[in-house]
């Protein structure tokens, strides 16, 4: 039961960011949309697991880690220091 509350959860998010990104209130480099998607999808990535639904696993961690590749490179930017 509580796999599928983490899975139903983590989908939200994805669905939600999507929404927010569609209607321009986030964008794709916002630091909020990207983590939105690296939770969401970690989140459903536990779920798919639970459930041995191994191709999703796979779609989900790749999403997942995706996302926190670009929100740590946006950090880093943004942690430059201008010389």
């Amino acid at each position: 039961m509580i796999f599928l509350l983490v899975g139903s959860t983590g989908v939200g998010l994805l669905l939600l960011a999507f929404a927010l990104n569609l209607l321009k209130i986030v964008t794709e480099n916002s630091k909020l949309y990207l983590l939105m998607n690296f939770i969401g999808a970690g989140m459903a990535a536990m779920y798919a697991f639970n459930g041995n639904i191994i191709p999703f696993v796979i779609l989900e961690l790749v999403w997942a880690g995706t996302a926190l590749i670009k929100l740590l490179l946006i950090i880093k930017k943004g942690s430059q220091v201008a010389t």
